[in-house]
C-alpha cells in the first residue's frame, strides 16, 4: 500500500474525470464530492448533491465507487451522505452569475449561431403545451425570422406529427461527443425531437442523467446554423428536462401555458415558480382553451374550463398575460395532419392569437 499521502492523491485523481451530467463540470470542482480522505485501505468522502441533482446520486455513488476500487491498495469505499453547499442551489434574490445558479455556479453556454432561446413549458400535460410551441415556432417564421424547434418533451414527443415529418429520419454523423445531428426542416423551421429517432410504439424509459445528456446533445450537437430563436418544448412538471436546459443555455425567457382550469392554474403556478427560482425569466402567461369556437357558428364562444384563470395567475406572478387562445377544429386538424393552424387555417381566430404572442416575444420586439 503507497503512503497516505500517495493514496489520497490516487483517489482524487481517479475521482477527477466524474463529472454532473447537466453541466459537464467535475464534481470536485462543483464540491459535491468533499472530504475525500484514506483510512487504512478504505477510501471515505462525503456526497453533498443540490437538490436538483438529486436523480444523479446513484449513477454518481457506482460511478465514484467504481473508479476508487480501481486504485491499487483500495479495498473499500464508504459513502457519507451530507447536505448539499449553500451555493449550489438557487434561492430567490440572491445574486445570479451566469448560469443563474449563485456566485461561482458553472456559466451557461450560448448555441453557436442561434441569438435567443425561449422555452415553452407547463405545470401539468394536456393543456396543448405542444400545440402552442409547435404553431408559435411557426407563427415566428412567418414573420421571417430563422426559426429551430427543439422538441424537448422526451418521454411524449408530437412536434414530429405535427409538422408532418414522424416518418422521416435526420442525418446524422459522427461518434460520441463528436456526433452531430442534422434537424429536419419543416414548416419554414428547423426541427430535432427525440421522436425522430425512436420508434413510434417506443417507450422512452430513462432516468435524469440520460435526459440530462440528450437534452444537451440537442442544444450543442445540432446544425442548428443561424437561428434568430431557438423554441424548446419542455416536458410538462418541473424535473429534469427544466433543471438541464435551466443550467445549460443562457435564455431570452420561458412562456408558461395553462388552461382556465383550477387544477391546471395550480401545477403552473408551481412551474412558474421554478423558473423564477432559476433566476430564468418569465415572458408571460399564455391561456390555452380559453373558449371553444364551433365551426358553424364562428361568432359565438362557449367557455368549457372557466374563465379569467391565466389573467389571475398572470397578474398574481406579476408577468403579463401574452395571450388567450381559442379551441378551433383547425387546431385539431392541423396538428393530425401535419400543418399546424398558423399555416393551415391562416384567417382563423387561432393563427390571428398566434401571430398576436410571437409578436410579444422579445426576439420579435428585437427587429
Amino acid at each position: 500500500m503507497a503512503s497516505a499521502d500517495q493514496a489520497l492523491t490516487q483517489a482524487l485523481a481517479a475521482l477527477e474525470p466524474l463529472k454532473d451530467a447537466g453541466t459537464g463540470r467535475g464534481l470536485l470542482e462543483l464540491q459535491w464530492i468533499q472530504q475525500v480522505r484514506v483510512q487504512n485501505n478504505r477510501v471515505v468522502f462525503r456526497l453533498a448533491l443540490p437538490g436538483y441533482a438529486s436523480s444523479q446520486r446513484d449513477r454518481i455513488a457506482a460511478d465514484a465507487r467504481g473508479a476508487l476500487l480501481q486504485v491499487n491498495g483500495i479495498e473499500d469505499v464508504q459513502i457519507e451522505l451530507a447536505q448539499a453547499p449553500a451555493q449550489a442551489a438557487p434561492q430567490p434574490g440572491a445574486p445570479i452569475g451566469a448560469a443563474g445558479h449563485g456566485a461561482g455556479a458553472p456559466e451557461r453556454q450560448p448555441i453557436p449561431g442561434v441569438k435567443q432561446v425561449i422555452a415553452v413549458s407547463s405545470g401539468k400535460g394536456g393543456v396543448g403545451k405542444s400545440t402552442v410551441a409547435v404553431n408559435l415556432a411557426c407563427a415566428l417564421a412567418a414573420s421571417g425570422l430563422k426559426v429551430g424547434l427543439l422538441d424537448a418533451d422526451i418521454y411524449g414527443p408530437n412536434a414530429p406529427t405535427m409538422l408532418g415529418v414522424a416518418d422521416q429520419t435526420p442525418q446524422v454523423r459522427g461518434s460520441g461527443n463528436a456526433q452531430v445531428l442534422t434537424p429536419i426542416e419543416s414548416c419554414g423551421i428547423a426541427m430535432v425531437s427525440m421522436g425522430l429517432l425512436i420508434d413510434a410504439d417506443q417507450p422512452v424509459i430513462w432516468r435524469g442523467p440520460m435526459l440530462n445528456g440528450i437534452i444537451r446533445q440537442f442544444l450543442y450537437q445540432v446544425e442548428w446554423g443561424e437561428r434568430d430563436v431557438l423554441v424548446v418544448d419542455l416536458p410538462p412538471g418541473t424535473g429534469d428536462a427544466q433543471l438541464s436546459l435551466a443550467q445549460a443555455v443562457p435564455m431570452a425567457g420561458v412562456v408558461i401555458v395553462t388552461t382556465p382550469q383550477i387544477v391546471s392554474l395550480q401545477d403552473a403556478r408551481r412551474g412558474l415558480a421554478m423558473f423564477q427560482q432559476l433566476d430564468v425569466p418569465v415572458l408571460g402567461v399564455v391561456e390555452n382553451m380559453t373558449a371553444f369556437i364551433p365551426p358553424d357558428a364562428p361568432e359565438k364562444r362557449y367557455e368549457l374550463f372557466g374563465s379569467g384563470g391565466g389573467q389571475r395567475l398572470a397578474e398574481e406572478s406579476g408577468v403579463p398575460l401574452l395571450a388567450q387562445l381559442p379551441m378551433e377544429m383547425a387546431v385539431v386538424q392541423g396538428g393530425d395532419d401535419g400543418r399546424p393552424a398558423v399555416l393551415s387555417a391562416p384567417d382563423s381566430a387561432t393563427a390571428a392569437a398566434f401571430k398576436t404572442l410571437a409578436a410579444r416575444l422579445p426576439v420579435a420586439m428585437a427587429r
